[in-house]
């Protein structure tokens, strides 16, 4: 018999400041690219999206890897390369800390879903409102 896993995480973070930097015209390149970094490391990413702010990415987290150093790795590496493409001149750098959240089976469409309609989403609600739902839900309560 086989080992068999799945572990889904919703992964969210920000840009530093929360500042608008992550240009519209250029995001898709950052994704692909954040995907690159995700199949590096044998995760399988489901949906990436995001906002000028904070990017969403829900991804199958393999087991050779810590949650934490996947987020790090993937910080570390588009900080970096953010700055060198010249595609995001305003880019400062990523906010510390993130939010990581699993998921079901069951509620990986409504996430890949939510991640999709993220541009529609934020007409109606802000970051920091959506993070405080998404804590909510989780049944976080925020530092």
């Amino acid at each position: 018999m086989g080992t068999y896993r799945q572990i889904f995480y919703h992964i969210v973070f920000a840009t530093k400041y929360r500042k608008p930097t992550i240009n519209e015209k250029n995001e898709s390149e950052l994704y692909k690219y954040i995907w690159g970094i995700l199949k590096n490391k044998k995760c399988k990413l489901y949906r990436i999206n995001g906002m000028p702010d904070h990017i969403h990415i829900l991804c199958d987290l393999h087991p050779s890897i810590t949650l934490s150093n996947l987020v790090k790795d993937i910080k570390v590496a588009t900080n970096l390369w953010m700055k060198e493409s010249g595609l995001f001149t305003e880019f400062i750098g990523w906010q510390e800390g993130y939010g990581a959240f699993t998921c079901s089976v069951k509620d990986k469409e409504k996430i890949i879903n939510y991640i999709k309609n993220q541009k529609e989403h934020h007409r109606k609600e802000t970051f920091e409102n959506e993070y405080k739902n998404i804590l909510a839900e989780h049944a976080i309560k925020p530092e």
